[in-house]
Formats: C-alpha cells, structure tokens, sequence
C-alpha cells in the first residue's frame, strides 16, 4: 500500500474540484486531487458534457488568484444582458420582453460563458504547472476515516492519503458526506434538462435569454461563434415525459420544436451538438462540513440552472474556505476553522437554494391564470428600479 501525507485531499475532479485544486495549489498548500473518471477536455470525447458555466463577476478574482483566468479569458463570451421572455399567453410568442443590463450596477458584463469540456482542458493544464498538486483522474475515493488532527482516505489504486483536511466536491451523492453522515434535503420537481447547442443567423449581442412558457425556462446562452455563425448554448427544462418525447424526434422535428419554444427569437435554430440530459432536483446539506471535511458544490448543494447560480454558490464555497486557510495556514481542517465555514456559507446557501426553487416553481405553471399572474409580477419588479438593481446585485452575489 502506498502512503501519502498533504494538505487537502479533493474528492472529484469536475468544474469545482479542479478550481478547489487549483486555487489551493497557488496558494501554497500540497494538494492530491482524485477522480473515478478522466476528465473530458474535447467536445469530440466520447461522453462530452456539452453544458457550459457561466462565471458571475466575483468569481473572475478567485480565477485570477488560482492562475486560470489568463487561461481561460481568450475563450470567454461575455454576458452582458440578461433578458426574461414571458410567453405564457395563448400563443407561443413574446408577450413581455425585460432586459436586465449589467450596466446598471457594474462597468463590467453579468459574467463569461465557456464550453465546461474547455473549463476542464484549461484547468487540467494549469494543475500541471503547479509542482505542489498531483491530479490523479481514473482513482476514487473509497473509505474516509477522520479524527481530531487529521482525516484518512483509501484510494481505489490501493493509496492512502493523509490530509489535514478533505474537500468533498464528489458530487450530489457525494461519497464522502455519505460518510460522515450528513443528511440532505432534496426536492423533485419531475423535470429533466436537455442540453445542446444550436447557431442562429441573429448575433446573440452577448445576450442571455431566457424564455418562460410552462414546464420550466428555455435558455440561450451566448457562445463563441461556430463556423461563421453565431452560437448559444440551450438548457431546456421540461417534464420528464416531455423530455422522453422529445429526445425521441428526429432532427427536423426537433428543430421545428425548439423554434416553436425558442419563439424565433434569435431566428431559425440549427441543432449543431448531440444531446445530453440530466434530472433537475434542489437539494441541501444539512451541514456544509463535518470532522476534517469540507463539503461544497453539489456535495453541499443543488439547485435548477437558473439564473447562473449553481457553480457560482461552489465558487463562494471555495473563496470562503481559501480566505480562511490563508488567513490561518496552521489551522486549515481544525474543527474552528470548519464551523467558521459553514457559518459563513450556510445561510446563503439556504436562501439562494430557496429563491431558486420558487423561480423554477413560478417558470413551471401551465395554467392560464397562473401564467398571467407570474408576467404580472415579472411586469411589477422590472418597473421598480431599486428593486431591479438590488435583484441584480443579490444574483452577482454583490453586496
């Protein structure tokens, strides 16, 4: 059996695992990072995520500070508006359009939007630079012993590490909060996401668009240009039955669908990716940490992809746990430190786990009278400017 000593051992290798495992390598802190699976670093690879992520404006610091975002700023799409299309009236057409301007509370967009298989290649090569950190993609976690002065992880390559503190970042069933007996709350709302990407003959003017009908919001979210053409990338809500059904059309009667839900907004959409599928759930831990142990993303919480939230909450997760490290070097995993983390995390959590829910609520009514009450309401907030620009603010995680 092999033996290892370090600072923080990172259960899971996605999008915040590797920005966990980054960041505390700049730091200075000796990092082992593991995964079950290799990461995907090409929209080509077999098992490709074609979701993207959206960083919100404070994440752009914690990126610099990581040494990633000079990496990742050449391949970025910015957002600079974001705009609610309710078309919730008899007819699949706009019938109130707002547009929420990041001009109006920064001098700088909303936020970036990038391909998550290229968050990944990017992260991956900025880990390589890092002589302090060893990635370690195909080895998962498989036992998690704690005590008071450190925690004691079996590897499935037959390793054991010794860390003085563990990041859960594994996942919404994440292994190591199953360990430590942590319980979550989740709701299921019976929805799904589809997720792909079309190109439009309409720029997409750095646009963020959301469309509300029923069964949950249609989004565009800006991409680079793909072939000469401009190019969102689509996250589809629906029902579970609805998703069924339209996985099962074949592609010009996908695209007749899409046009029809998409409300030619940005024009005729043209399917330019396969399609991936995921269940839709809001779930909470009831602690973010317990002994040694860290949890953040969606170890620690799970929301709809609405409003750019999910990574950006695993991000605050990880500003939070890096500031507290830094400020106390010799105290990283002691049990002060990981109270002080979960006071400071879990209450935003909560709120913005909330918020979320009861957005993704209103955007999933079907009946008429329902619908009309939720354009009335987005009508309402929009007309009232301090309450649209303290919206905006509290979305960016601004204070």
């Amino acid at each position: 059996m092999t033996r290892i000593q370090t600072d923080i051992l990172i259960s899971g290798g996605g999008v915040a695992g590797l920005s966990a495992a980054a960041a505390f390598g700049t730091a200075g802190f000796s990092v082992v990072c593991v995964d079950p699976a290799p990461p995907v670093t090409s929209a080509e690879d077999a098992g490709a995520d074609l979701r993207t992520t959206a960083f919100l404006q404070p994440s752009v610091s914690l990126f610099e500070q990581a040494g990633l975002w000079q990496r990742l700023a050449p391949h970025v799409a910015p957002l600079q508006v974001m705009r609610i299309v309710d078309a919730g009236g008899d007819t699949p057409e706009p019938r109130i359009v707002k547009d929420f301007n990041a001009s109006d509370v920064s001098d700088l967009p909303f936020g970036w939007n990038l391909p998550n298989w290229l968050l990944r290649r990017e992260m991956v090569a900025r880990l390589s630079e890092l002589p302090n950190v060893t990635f370690r993609p195909g080895v998962a976690t498989t036992r998690l012993m704690t005590r008071q002065t450190e925690a004691i992880v079996s590897l499935s390559d037959d390793t054991r590490i010794t860390a003085r503190m563990v990041v859960a970042a594994d996942g919404r069933n994440s292994a190591m909060r199953q360990a430590l007996g942590i319980p979550v709350r989740t709701l299921r709302y019976g929805q799904k996401a589809l997720a792909f990407a079309v190109t439009h003959p309409i720029p997409h003017q750095n646009v963020s668009t959301e469309v509300h009908r029923s069964g949950g919001p249609f989004t565009l979210v800006p991409l680079p240009d793909r072939n000469g053409l401009p190019c969102s990338a689509v996250v589809w809500m629906e029902s579970g039955p609805n998703v069924a059904r339209l996985q099962s059309l074949p592609t010009p009667s996908f695209e007749a669908e899409i046009n029809t839900r998409s409300c030619h907004i940005l024009g005729p959409l043209t399917l330019a990716s396969r399609l991936t599928v995921w269940p839709i759930i809001s779930q909470i831990a009831a602690r973010m940490s317990g002994e040694r142990t860290a949890l953040m993303a969606e170890a620690a919480h799970v929301v709809p992809p609405i409003g750019a939230q999910g990574l950006n909450m695993s991000l605050a997760d990880l500003r939070a746990l890096l500031d507290l490290a830094m400020a106390a070097p010799d105290d990283i995993g002691s049990e002060k430190m990981l109270d002080a983390y979960h006071r400071q995390r879990h209450l935003d959590v909560q709120a913005r786990v909330t918020g979320i829910d009861m957005l993704n609520r209103a955007s999933m009514v079907g009946a008429q009278g329902l619908r009309d009450l939720r354009a009335g309401a987005l009508n309402t907030l929009y007309a009232v400017a301090p309450v649209r620009k303290t919206l905006m603010r509290a979305g960016l995680g601004l204070r």
